[in-house]
Protein backbone atom coordinates (compact mmCIF):
# COMPACT_ATOMS: atom_id res chain seq x y z
CA UNK A 1 0.00 0.00 0.00
CA UNK A 2 1.67 3.01 -1.13
CA UNK A 3 1.14 6.19 1.50
CA UNK A 4 0.91 9.63 0.43
CA UNK A 5 1.04 12.65 2.47
CA UNK A 6 -0.43 16.37 1.17
CA UNK A 7 0.67 18.68 3.14
CA UNK A 8 -1.42 21.97 2.43
CA UNK A 9 -4.16 19.86 1.18
CA UNK A 10 -6.41 23.07 1.62
CA UNK A 11 -4.68 24.69 -1.18
CA UNK A 12 -7.55 25.12 -4.16
CA UNK A 13 -4.47 25.84 -6.93
CA UNK A 14 -2.61 23.10 -6.20
CA UNK A 15 -4.06 20.74 -3.61
CA UNK A 16 -7.62 19.94 -5.39
CA UNK A 17 -7.04 19.26 -8.29
CA UNK A 18 -3.85 16.67 -7.05
CA UNK A 19 -6.30 15.07 -4.34
CA UNK A 20 -8.92 14.03 -7.16
CA UNK A 21 -6.11 13.03 -9.71
CA UNK A 22 -5.13 10.63 -6.85
CA UNK A 23 -8.31 9.35 -5.69
CA UNK A 24 -9.09 8.76 -9.60
CA UNK A 25 -6.06 6.61 -10.05
CA UNK A 26 -6.19 2.89 -10.89
CA UNK A 27 -2.44 2.46 -10.21
CA UNK A 28 -2.84 3.66 -6.62
CA UNK A 29 -6.13 1.58 -5.18
CA UNK A 30 -5.87 0.85 -1.84
CA UNK A 31 -3.39 3.46 -1.33
CA UNK A 32 -3.52 5.76 1.71
CA UNK A 33 -3.56 9.67 1.00
CA UNK A 34 -3.26 11.85 4.47
CA UNK A 35 -4.57 15.08 4.42
CA UNK A 36 -3.16 17.80 6.12
CA UNK A 37 -3.47 21.29 6.67
CA UNK A 38 -3.19 23.86 9.74
CA UNK A 39 -6.37 25.43 9.10
CA UNK A 40 -8.95 23.24 10.67
CA UNK A 41 -12.15 24.50 8.96
CA UNK A 42 -10.15 24.13 5.46
CA UNK A 43 -9.36 20.21 6.44
CA UNK A 44 -12.37 19.56 7.40
CA UNK A 45 -13.65 20.77 4.10
CA UNK A 46 -11.29 18.30 2.16
CA UNK A 47 -11.34 15.81 4.22
CA UNK A 48 -15.38 15.42 3.57
CA UNK A 49 -14.67 16.25 -0.22
CA UNK A 50 -12.27 13.23 -0.10
CA UNK A 51 -14.66 11.04 1.68
CA UNK A 52 -17.45 11.69 -0.18
CA UNK A 53 -16.06 11.47 -3.78
CA UNK A 54 -14.19 8.18 -2.64
CA UNK A 55 -17.09 6.51 -1.49
CA UNK A 56 -19.22 8.13 -4.85
CA UNK A 57 -16.47 7.41 -7.55
CA UNK A 58 -15.79 3.93 -5.67
CA UNK A 59 -12.28 4.84 -5.51
CA UNK A 60 -10.77 2.25 -2.89
CA UNK A 61 -8.50 5.02 -1.14
CA UNK A 62 -7.79 5.14 2.85
CA UNK A 63 -8.74 8.75 3.69
CA UNK A 64 -7.40 10.29 7.32
CA UNK A 65 -6.71 14.00 8.29
CA UNK A 66 -4.10 15.95 10.06
CA UNK A 67 -3.25 19.07 11.02
CA UNK A 68 0.06 18.43 12.28
CA UNK A 69 1.90 16.89 9.18
CA UNK A 70 4.44 15.23 11.85
CA UNK A 71 1.16 13.03 12.42
CA UNK A 72 1.25 11.39 9.32
CA UNK A 73 4.65 11.20 7.76
CA UNK A 74 5.66 8.16 9.62
CA UNK A 75 6.04 5.57 6.39
CA UNK A 76 5.24 7.87 3.58
CA UNK A 77 6.36 7.05 0.49
CA UNK A 78 5.67 10.54 -0.98
CA UNK A 79 5.32 13.89 0.49
CA UNK A 80 3.50 16.37 -1.74
CA UNK A 81 3.70 20.15 -0.37
CA UNK A 82 1.41 23.08 -1.75
CA UNK A 83 1.76 25.13 1.43
CA UNK A 84 1.90 28.95 1.65
CA UNK A 85 2.21 31.18 4.50
CA UNK A 86 -1.18 33.08 5.20
CA UNK A 87 -2.32 35.37 4.08
CA UNK A 88 -0.91 35.02 0.89
CA UNK A 89 -2.22 37.77 -1.28
CA UNK A 90 -1.85 40.28 1.41
CA UNK A 91 2.05 39.56 2.52
CA UNK A 92 2.32 39.78 -1.36
CA UNK A 93 0.79 42.99 -1.20
CA UNK A 94 3.20 43.95 1.06
CA UNK A 95 6.56 42.75 -0.58
CA UNK A 96 5.45 44.94 -3.59
CA UNK A 97 5.04 47.93 -2.08
CA UNK A 98 8.01 47.70 0.09
CA UNK A 99 10.34 49.19 -2.24
CA UNK A 100 8.13 51.60 -3.98
CA UNK A 101 9.27 54.38 -1.11
CA UNK A 102 12.53 54.01 -3.09
CA UNK A 103 11.97 54.34 -6.41
CA UNK A 104 11.76 50.93 -7.00
CA UNK A 105 8.98 49.40 -8.99
CA UNK A 106 9.02 45.47 -8.67
CA UNK A 107 7.73 43.93 -12.16
CA UNK A 108 5.79 41.33 -10.27
CA UNK A 109 6.79 40.33 -6.80
CA UNK A 110 6.49 36.85 -6.50
CA UNK A 111 9.55 34.71 -7.26
CA UNK A 112 11.99 37.02 -8.06
CA UNK A 113 13.01 40.44 -6.97
CA UNK A 114 13.24 41.65 -3.40
CA UNK A 115 9.32 40.39 -3.29
CA UNK A 116 10.77 37.17 -4.08
CA UNK A 117 13.51 37.04 -1.39
CA UNK A 118 10.42 37.71 1.19
CA UNK A 119 8.39 35.31 -0.15
CA UNK A 120 11.03 32.74 -0.31
CA UNK A 121 12.31 33.30 3.34
CA UNK A 122 8.87 33.09 5.24
CA UNK A 123 8.68 29.92 3.43
CA UNK A 124 11.76 28.48 4.80
CA UNK A 125 11.08 27.36 8.10
CA UNK A 126 7.49 25.44 7.16
CA UNK A 127 9.22 23.78 4.25
CA UNK A 128 12.55 22.51 6.34
CA UNK A 129 10.50 21.64 9.27
CA UNK A 130 8.59 19.32 6.96
CA UNK A 131 11.50 18.18 5.63
CA UNK A 132 13.36 17.57 8.71
CA UNK A 133 10.66 15.35 10.13
CA UNK A 134 10.74 13.50 6.68
CA UNK A 135 14.38 12.26 7.93
CA UNK A 136 13.16 11.24 11.40
CA UNK A 137 9.62 9.35 9.90
CA UNK A 138 9.77 8.77 6.26
CA UNK A 139 13.72 9.16 5.02
CA UNK A 140 13.16 7.07 2.01
CA UNK A 141 9.81 9.85 0.96
CA UNK A 142 9.85 11.76 -2.27
CA UNK A 143 9.25 15.24 -1.62
CA UNK A 144 6.97 16.70 -4.19
CA UNK A 145 6.69 20.23 -3.89
CA UNK A 146 4.52 22.69 -5.64
CA UNK A 147 5.37 25.61 -3.32
CA UNK A 148 6.89 28.74 -5.03
CA UNK A 149 9.54 30.36 -5.44
CA UNK A 150 10.07 26.72 -6.78
CA UNK A 151 13.90 26.72 -7.30
CA UNK A 152 14.55 28.74 -3.98
CA UNK A 153 12.93 26.26 -1.80
CA UNK A 154 13.93 22.95 -4.05
CA UNK A 155 17.63 24.00 -3.01
CA UNK A 156 16.56 24.33 0.38
CA UNK A 157 15.25 21.15 0.40
CA UNK A 158 18.36 19.46 -1.41
CA UNK A 159 21.33 22.08 0.38
CA UNK A 160 19.88 21.07 3.78
CA UNK A 161 18.51 17.94 4.09
CA UNK A 162 18.78 14.39 3.17
CA UNK A 163 15.37 13.99 1.42
CA UNK A 164 14.67 13.74 -1.99
CA UNK A 165 12.98 16.28 -3.49
CA UNK A 166 11.14 17.34 -7.14
CA UNK A 167 9.73 20.21 -8.19
CA UNK A 168 6.68 20.78 -10.74
CA UNK A 169 5.37 23.67 -11.94
CA UNK A 170 2.32 23.49 -15.18
CA UNK A 171 4.11 26.78 -16.55
CA UNK A 172 5.77 25.09 -19.66
CA UNK A 173 1.82 25.07 -20.62
CA UNK A 174 2.44 28.82 -21.67
CA UNK A 175 4.74 27.79 -24.19
CA UNK A 176 2.81 25.12 -25.35
CA UNK A 177 0.06 27.70 -26.17
CA UNK A 178 1.82 30.18 -27.64
CA UNK A 179 3.49 28.12 -29.98
CA UNK A 180 -0.39 26.98 -30.81
CA UNK A 181 -1.32 30.47 -31.37
CA UNK A 182 1.95 31.33 -33.44
CA UNK A 183 1.15 28.27 -35.92
CA UNK A 184 -2.72 28.22 -35.74
CA UNK A 185 -3.10 28.87 -39.83
CA UNK A 186 -0.80 25.38 -40.69
CA UNK A 187 -2.50 23.26 -37.68
CA UNK A 188 -6.10 24.84 -38.62
CA UNK A 189 -6.57 25.70 -35.24
CA UNK A 190 -9.57 27.54 -34.16
CA UNK A 191 -9.90 30.11 -31.39
CA UNK A 192 -6.26 31.37 -31.44
CA UNK A 193 -7.81 35.12 -32.15
CA UNK A 194 -8.93 35.07 -29.11
CA UNK A 195 -5.74 33.75 -26.52
CA UNK A 196 -4.42 37.64 -25.91
CA UNK A 197 -2.17 37.03 -23.00
CA UNK A 198 -0.28 34.88 -20.74
CA UNK A 199 -0.99 36.97 -17.84
CA UNK A 200 -2.48 35.40 -14.18
CA UNK A 201 -5.90 36.92 -15.09
CA UNK A 202 -9.42 35.06 -14.71
CA UNK A 203 -10.47 36.74 -17.94
CA UNK A 204 -7.27 34.53 -20.12
CA UNK A 205 -7.68 31.17 -18.66
CA UNK A 206 -10.33 29.71 -20.82
CA UNK A 207 -8.50 30.64 -24.09
CA UNK A 208 -5.30 30.36 -22.49
CA UNK A 209 -6.31 26.89 -21.58
CA UNK A 210 -7.60 25.86 -24.79
CA UNK A 211 -4.82 26.79 -26.91
CA UNK A 212 -2.34 25.38 -24.21
CA UNK A 213 -4.51 21.94 -24.92
CA UNK A 214 -4.27 22.28 -29.02
CA UNK A 215 -0.58 22.95 -28.17
CA UNK A 216 0.26 19.65 -26.03
CA UNK A 217 -1.49 17.07 -28.31
CA UNK A 218 0.33 18.60 -31.65
CA UNK A 219 3.72 19.55 -30.44
CA UNK A 220 6.33 18.48 -28.43
CA UNK A 221 8.80 21.32 -27.04
CA UNK A 222 12.15 20.62 -25.01
CA UNK A 223 12.75 23.59 -23.17
CA UNK A 224 15.54 23.94 -19.99
CA UNK A 225 16.81 26.86 -17.72
CA UNK A 226 15.23 27.90 -14.38
CA UNK A 227 11.43 27.53 -12.91
CA UNK A 228 9.93 30.42 -14.54
CA UNK A 229 12.85 31.19 -16.93
CA UNK A 230 13.19 28.16 -19.35
CA UNK A 231 14.08 28.62 -23.01
CA UNK A 232 12.95 26.86 -25.69
CA UNK A 233 15.16 24.15 -27.02
CA UNK A 234 13.89 22.20 -29.82
CA UNK A 235 10.17 22.13 -31.16
CA UNK A 236 8.55 19.13 -33.62
CA UNK A 237 5.49 17.85 -34.71
CA UNK A 238 4.59 15.42 -31.79
CA UNK A 239 3.44 12.99 -34.35
CA UNK A 240 5.69 13.48 -37.62
CA UNK A 241 8.94 14.67 -35.17
CA UNK A 242 9.21 17.44 -37.91
CA UNK A 243 11.50 20.60 -36.71
CA UNK A 244 8.51 23.46 -36.66
CA UNK A 245 11.70 26.03 -34.58
CA UNK A 246 12.52 27.48 -38.25
CA UNK A 247 8.56 27.54 -39.04
CA UNK A 248 7.69 28.99 -35.78
CA UNK A 249 10.34 31.60 -35.84
CA UNK A 250 8.93 32.91 -38.91
CA UNK A 251 5.04 32.51 -37.67
CA UNK A 252 6.13 34.42 -34.31
CA UNK A 253 7.36 37.65 -36.43
CA UNK A 254 4.03 37.79 -37.66
CA UNK A 255 1.82 38.22 -34.93
CA UNK A 256 0.34 41.27 -33.51
CA UNK A 257 3.56 43.07 -31.77
CA UNK A 258 1.04 43.16 -28.90
CA UNK A 259 0.93 40.07 -28.27
CA UNK A 260 3.90 39.33 -25.14
CA UNK A 261 5.93 42.23 -26.45
CA UNK A 262 8.54 42.32 -23.89
CA UNK A 263 8.84 37.66 -24.73
CA UNK A 264 8.75 39.04 -28.62
CA UNK A 265 12.12 41.21 -28.02
CA UNK A 266 13.76 38.92 -25.75
CA UNK A 267 13.59 36.20 -28.30
CA UNK A 268 14.86 37.99 -31.01
CA UNK A 269 17.68 39.58 -29.27
CA UNK A 270 18.67 36.30 -27.13
CA UNK A 271 17.68 33.55 -30.06
CA UNK A 272 15.72 30.86 -27.99
CA UNK A 273 12.32 31.58 -27.05
CA UNK A 274 11.40 32.17 -23.65
CA UNK A 275 8.89 29.68 -22.42
CA UNK A 276 7.59 31.73 -19.14
CA UNK A 277 5.68 34.57 -20.66
CA UNK A 278 6.04 37.96 -19.78
CA UNK A 279 4.17 38.12 -16.04
CA UNK A 280 6.70 35.34 -14.93
CA UNK A 281 9.71 36.66 -17.14
CA UNK A 282 9.94 39.74 -15.88
CA UNK A 283 10.76 39.08 -12.80
CA UNK A 284 14.74 38.28 -13.86
CA UNK A 285 15.63 40.48 -16.24
CA UNK A 286 17.76 43.28 -14.77
CA UNK A 287 16.23 46.16 -17.84
CA UNK A 288 12.59 45.84 -16.01
CA UNK A 289 12.55 48.35 -13.39
CA UNK A 290 13.91 51.25 -14.75
CA UNK A 291 12.06 54.24 -13.10
CA UNK A 292 12.84 56.42 -15.95
CA UNK A 293 11.63 54.27 -19.15
CA UNK A 294 8.62 52.33 -17.01
CA UNK A 295 9.02 49.12 -19.19
CA UNK A 296 6.44 47.44 -16.90
CA UNK A 297 3.72 49.79 -19.24
CA UNK A 298 6.07 49.61 -22.48
CA UNK A 299 5.53 45.76 -21.77
CA UNK A 300 2.53 45.73 -20.30
CA UNK A 301 3.82 43.84 -17.07
CA UNK A 302 0.63 44.37 -14.30
CA UNK A 303 1.16 43.27 -11.06
CA UNK A 304 -1.21 40.46 -9.79
CA UNK A 305 -4.88 41.55 -8.76
CA UNK A 306 -4.74 40.86 -5.29
CA UNK A 307 -7.90 41.40 -4.39
CA UNK A 308 -10.01 39.26 -7.57
CA UNK A 309 -8.00 35.98 -6.80
CA UNK A 310 -8.63 36.80 -2.89
CA UNK A 311 -12.25 36.80 -4.09
CA UNK A 312 -11.83 34.40 -6.79
CA UNK A 313 -10.94 31.38 -4.24
CA UNK A 314 -13.45 32.03 -2.10
CA UNK A 315 -16.10 31.78 -4.73
CA UNK A 316 -14.47 28.51 -5.99
CA UNK A 317 -14.27 27.29 -2.02
CA UNK A 318 -18.15 28.10 -1.94
CA UNK A 319 -18.84 26.38 -5.10
CA UNK A 320 -17.39 23.15 -3.80
CA UNK A 321 -19.03 23.59 -0.58
CA UNK A 322 -22.42 24.09 -2.39
CA UNK A 323 -21.72 20.86 -3.60
CA UNK A 324 -20.53 19.05 -0.97
CA UNK A 325 -23.64 20.38 1.15
CA UNK A 326 -25.79 19.17 -1.96
CA UNK A 327 -24.33 15.91 -2.68
CA UNK A 328 -24.40 16.97 -6.15
CA UNK A 329 -22.26 18.13 -9.01
CA UNK A 330 -19.37 15.36 -8.73
CA UNK A 331 -19.15 14.45 -11.76
CA UNK A 332 -17.98 18.14 -12.68
CA UNK A 333 -15.41 17.88 -10.75
CA UNK A 334 -14.20 14.43 -12.57
CA UNK A 335 -11.08 15.01 -14.65
CA UNK A 336 -9.58 17.97 -13.56
CA UNK A 337 -5.99 18.84 -15.45
CA UNK A 338 -2.97 17.13 -13.66
CA UNK A 339 -0.11 19.21 -11.58
CA UNK A 340 2.04 16.05 -12.44
CA UNK A 341 2.23 14.54 -8.84
CA UNK A 342 0.27 11.65 -9.83
CA UNK A 343 2.59 10.91 -13.19
CA UNK A 344 5.51 11.04 -11.06
CA UNK A 345 4.60 9.22 -7.95
CA UNK A 346 3.13 6.58 -10.47
CA UNK A 347 6.33 7.07 -12.87
CA UNK A 348 8.91 6.25 -9.56
CA UNK A 349 6.14 3.21 -8.67
CA UNK A 350 6.94 1.24 -12.20
CA UNK A 351 10.18 0.27 -14.00
CA UNK A 352 8.84 1.57 -17.09
CA UNK A 353 10.78 4.48 -17.61
CA UNK A 354 8.41 8.05 -17.85
CA UNK A 355 9.17 10.80 -19.73
CA UNK A 356 7.60 13.90 -17.81
CA UNK A 357 8.76 17.34 -19.71
CA UNK A 358 9.56 19.42 -16.67
CA UNK A 359 10.98 18.61 -13.41
CA UNK A 360 12.88 20.39 -10.86
CA UNK A 361 15.88 18.96 -9.52
CA UNK A 362 19.59 19.45 -8.89
CA UNK A 363 21.37 20.37 -11.92
CA UNK A 364 24.80 17.92 -10.62
CA UNK A 365 26.18 18.18 -14.78
CA UNK A 366 23.03 18.71 -16.78
CA UNK A 367 23.47 22.51 -17.89
CA UNK A 368 26.90 23.69 -18.31
CA UNK A 369 27.55 26.57 -16.38
CA UNK A 370 25.56 26.19 -13.54
CA UNK A 371 26.57 24.68 -10.08
CA UNK A 372 25.68 21.27 -9.39
CA UNK A 373 23.91 22.22 -6.56
CA UNK A 374 21.70 24.73 -8.65
CA UNK A 375 17.89 23.24 -9.16
CA UNK A 376 17.45 23.64 -12.70
CA UNK A 377 14.35 22.83 -14.70
CA UNK A 378 14.52 19.99 -17.55
CA UNK A 379 12.76 17.00 -19.10
CA UNK A 380 13.67 14.04 -17.24
CA UNK A 381 12.99 10.09 -17.44
CA UNK A 382 10.87 8.87 -14.17
CA UNK A 383 11.18 5.08 -13.09
CA UNK A 384 11.95 2.27 -10.66
CA UNK A 385 12.50 5.36 -7.43
CA UNK A 386 15.06 7.53 -9.73
CA UNK A 387 14.35 10.88 -11.96
CA UNK A 388 17.10 11.39 -13.99
CA UNK A 389 17.06 14.08 -16.13
CA UNK A 390 18.11 14.77 -19.59
CA UNK A 391 21.33 16.22 -20.24
CA UNK A 392 21.02 19.40 -21.77
CA UNK A 393 24.92 20.41 -22.05
CA UNK A 394 26.03 24.40 -23.75
CA UNK A 395 23.17 26.65 -23.30
CA UNK A 396 24.26 30.20 -25.39
CA UNK A 397 26.43 32.04 -23.38
CA UNK A 398 24.12 35.46 -23.21
CA UNK A 399 21.38 33.12 -21.28
CA UNK A 400 23.79 31.32 -19.21
CA UNK A 401 24.81 34.47 -17.63
CA UNK A 402 21.47 35.29 -17.09
CA UNK A 403 20.59 32.15 -15.62
CA UNK A 404 24.01 32.02 -12.99
CA UNK A 405 23.25 35.28 -12.18
CA UNK A 406 19.72 34.42 -10.66
CA UNK A 407 20.33 31.10 -9.84
CA UNK A 408 23.50 32.83 -7.17
CA UNK A 409 20.58 35.22 -6.01
CA UNK A 410 18.46 32.74 -4.55
CA UNK A 411 20.67 30.30 -3.79
CA UNK A 412 22.02 33.41 -1.32
CA UNK A 413 18.51 34.15 -0.37
CA UNK A 414 18.27 30.45 0.97
CA UNK A 415 21.47 30.30 2.70
CA UNK A 416 21.17 33.34 4.32
CA UNK A 417 17.62 32.88 5.57
CA UNK A 418 18.57 29.06 7.16
CA UNK A 419 21.92 30.58 8.91
CA UNK A 420 20.41 34.05 10.16
CA UNK A 421 23.17 35.98 7.79
CA UNK A 422 22.27 39.71 6.97
CA UNK A 423 25.15 40.00 5.11
CA UNK A 424 24.52 37.21 2.72
CA UNK A 425 20.81 38.81 2.05
CA UNK A 426 22.29 42.14 0.95
CA UNK A 427 24.37 39.95 -1.37
CA UNK A 428 21.55 37.89 -2.68
CA UNK A 429 19.63 41.79 -2.88
CA UNK A 430 22.98 43.18 -4.33
CA UNK A 431 22.86 40.29 -7.45
CA UNK A 432 18.77 41.10 -7.77
CA UNK A 433 17.80 42.55 -11.02
CA UNK A 434 15.78 45.07 -9.58
CA UNK A 435 18.06 46.61 -7.20
CA UNK A 436 20.39 49.56 -8.71
CA UNK A 437 22.01 51.35 -5.59
CA UNK A 438 24.37 49.35 -2.73
CA UNK A 439 22.81 51.66 -0.10
CA UNK A 440 18.90 50.67 -0.76
CA UNK A 441 20.10 47.16 -1.05
CA UNK A 442 20.34 47.64 2.85
CA UNK A 443 17.57 49.63 3.49
CA UNK A 444 14.97 47.12 1.52
CA UNK A 445 16.57 44.62 3.65
CA UNK A 446 16.11 46.42 6.69
CA UNK A 447 12.23 46.84 5.73
CA UNK A 448 11.64 43.11 4.44
CA UNK A 449 13.12 42.04 8.17
CA UNK A 450 11.54 44.62 9.80
CA UNK A 451 7.69 43.70 8.18
CA UNK A 452 8.39 40.17 8.80
CA UNK A 453 10.19 40.15 12.07
CA UNK A 454 7.06 37.29 13.16
CA UNK A 455 8.44 34.89 10.01
CA UNK A 456 12.60 35.29 10.50
CA UNK A 457 13.64 35.45 14.23
CA UNK A 458 16.56 34.10 12.96
CA UNK A 459 17.78 37.65 11.98
CA UNK A 460 16.82 39.36 15.57
CA UNK A 461 19.13 36.61 17.74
Amino acid sequence: MTKIVCVGAGSFSFGLSTLITLLQSDDLGGSEICLVDQNQASLDLISTLANWLNSEWDCHKHISSYTNHRDALKGADFVINSTEVTPREQLWEADCKITDKYGLRQPYGENGGPGGFAHAARNVAPVLAIARDMENLSPEAWLINFTNPMHRLCYLVNQYTKIKVVGLCHQLGMGYAMVAKALAARYQFEGAQDFKSTHADPRNQVASHYMKTLGQKSFKIKAAGLNHFTWMLNLQDRESGEDLYPEFRAAWDHLDSDFEPLTRKVFKHFGLFPIPGDEHLCEYLPWMSNTQTKPWDKFDCSLYDWDLHAALRDFQWDMIKSTISSRKGAESLKYPESEGALEVITGLLNDEPLYWEAVNIPNAGLISGLSAETIVEVPAYISASSIRGQKIGEMPKAITGLLQREALCSQLCIDSVVQGDRQMAVQSLLLDPVINDIDIAESVLTDILEVNKAYLPQYWT
